[in-house]
């Protein structure tokens, strides 16, 4: 008899031990969706910061850039009409946005007025150049940019319209590149992480490469933006920027 109560008892203490522990499992698993539930929220948080501080920080550099850009723009026609060229200087055009939203994309025109036509026939003509332009979808020696084109890119001045970009909320002075809507099949399984973002006038691949790099290249470096992007790294590209401008470094 009592030899049946010790086995009655061992078996409760087991199904006590067991229950202990499976309690303890559950405590664990609560509190760890509890501290899931705070890293979230701070995440959240820190998100809503930075996309605030971003935004402010946008809105005052377009409304100073568009200042500049007035007496920028009269002087830039009044060049190209004595170069001989009367077609208009802004140039506008369907960009990939944020979440794969196009919008109207403008910029100084560098390239002469039918730059797509003339591009295309160029690929067509010469094999060496088609070769150069799938690899990085860009020319070393490019037919299209004019004379003053190739100044104003030196100097990165083709990138000021984008300011009114900026200003209406399209873009953002630091992001990705903003892409063709043709270049979406090229971008393969970057395109996804690199929509998560604005693009910007001026970016991680700008300042890391920038005409030295190929399209994949790029394409990693924006990935890699999309993915880590914080106020600090932003700080960095911004200062950085300055530094390829005023140098000219990989600026093309």
């Amino acid at each position: 008899m009592n030899e049946m109560i010790d086995v009655v008892d061992d078996d409760n203490k087991g199904k006590e031990e067991d229950f202990i522990k499976t309690s303890e499992i559950i405590v664990d698993v609560n509190e760890y969706e509890e501290v899931k539930k705070k890293v979230s929220a701070l995440s959240s948080v820190r998100e809503l910061v930075y996309l605030f501080v971003k935004r402010c920080f946008d809105i005052v550099c377009g409304l100073i850039g568009v200042i500049v850009l007035i007496p920028v723009t009269i002087i830039l026609k009044i060049v190209t009409i004595c170069s001989g060229d009367l077609n208009p200087i802004i140039f506008s055009q369907n960009r990939i946005g944020k979440n794969g939203k196009e919008f109207k994309f403008y910029k100084f025109r560098s390239m002469v007025p039918n730059a797509d036509e003339v591009l295309f026939k160029t690929l067509e003509m010469n094999k060496l150049m088609a070769e150069e332009y799938k690899k990085n979808r860009k020319l070393k020696n490019d037919p299209r940019i004019t004379k003053v084109g190739k100044v104003i890119r030196k100097l990165s001045i083709d990138e000021l319209p984008q300011l009114i970009n900026v200003l209406k909320g399209d873009m953002s002075i630091i992001g990705n590149r903003p892409y063709l809507p043709r270049e979406k099949e090229d971008m393969e399984e970057f395109y996804e992480d690199i929509i998560k973002t604005k693009p910007g006038i001026t970016g991680y691949w700008q300042v890391n490469g920038r005409s030295k790099t190929t399209f994949k290249e790029r394409l990693e470096l924006e990935r890699y933006y999309s993915n880590n992007y914080s106020l600090i790294l932003d700080i960095k590209i911004f200062f950085k920027t300055f530094k390829v401008v005023l140098f000219g470094k990989d600026a093309n």
